[in-house]
């Protein structure tokens, strides 16, 4: 079989998580292919994503490695067989794989949050203001890609509008609410679109006043895509060359204290219908 050419986020995901398994069995690549029957190089290519992995070798890969966790080892399966085509499959080679990468993380998501500063959140933006954000870009964007970019990010807020929608939690600065982007109608218009999704039973909105005392927890924007397990969650950070995946159990824990925080430091869901309903009226 082929080697991959360029491994999605779940396929490297799936082989971050087996080489873990292996290395706290305390188990070299060469040890744990002896006990498959296979060669190094085979292991080697799985735990780089280069290669996929049966069902069958996978089961028998974890009780090699003595793991004991079923509902892990069953969202590793999941992982392992999955074939879904998603929507984003269109735009591979139009958009930089990271766009592709999102777009399948949150749709496989079992719950998302998000933290965001300065911006409306991704998931809550209308066309007029995710177009507004991307014609800022420098270097500027060709025409064309200004366009795939807002059309792709409309069209990830399908996890909200399916018929089982992926439960969505979002607590947003009161910054990011009052900067004017695209214009003041269009403000407007973004805060309207936040005050409609915020009435959906599985999307929570809550806002972080300026008036809060003493809050320095966090000051980057953050993407929490819960997993099938625990073990499985994703952070996704903003950084200087593209967006950049956090997947190891202590940084996690460390991202879900912070987002417990900051939540517990946001406004409820009633006053921040309230606080984003008296900035509509002061545009």
């Amino acid at each position: 079989m082929a080697l991959r050419r360029e491994p999605t986020a779940r396929q490297m995901r799936l082989a971050t998580e087996l080489r873990r398994l292996r290395e706290a069995a305390g188990l070299t690549a060469r040890e744990s292919a002896a006990l498959l029957g296979v060669s190094a190089p085979q292991i080697t290519h799985i735990e780089s994503a280069l290669a996929g992995v049966s069902e069958k070798r996978l089961r028998r890969l974890a009780s090699n490695y003595s793991c004991t966790d079923e509902k892990l080892i069953d969202a590793l399966v999941a992982l392992a067989t999955d074939r879904t085509q998603g929507w984003w499959e269109e735009y591979r080679g139009l958009l930089p794989t990271s766009f592709l990468d999102l777009s399948e993380l949150e749709y496989h998501a079992s719950y998302r949050w998000d933290v965001d500063f300065l911006h409306v959140p991704g998931l809550l933006q209308t066309e007029d203001y995710a177009r507004a954000l991307f014609s800022r870009r420098v270097p500027e964007l060709p025409q064309e890609e200004l366009e795939l970019r807002v059309h792709h990010r409309m069209h990830r807020r399908v996890i909200l509008e399916q018929a089982e929608p992926v439960p969505y939690e979002v607590l947003v600065h009161e910054a990011a609410l009052r900067i004017k982007v695209g214009g003041r109608e269009a403000s407007r218009a973004q805060l309207g679109r936040i005050l409609e999704l915020s009435e959906a039973d599985h999307v929570t909105v809550r806002v972080i006043p300026f008036d809060l005392d003493g809050f320095a927890d966090i000051t980057a924007a953050m993407v929490y895509a819960g997993g099938p397990a625990p073990k499985l969650d994703t952070v996704v950070r903003d950084g200087p060359h593209g967006a950049l995946l956090i997947d190891s159990e202590a940084q996690l824990e460390v991202f879900r204290t912070l987002f417990r925080r900051v939540k517990e430091a946001s406004l409820d869901p009633s006053r921040s219908r309230d606080l984003i309903r008296r900035l509509a009226k002061e545009l």
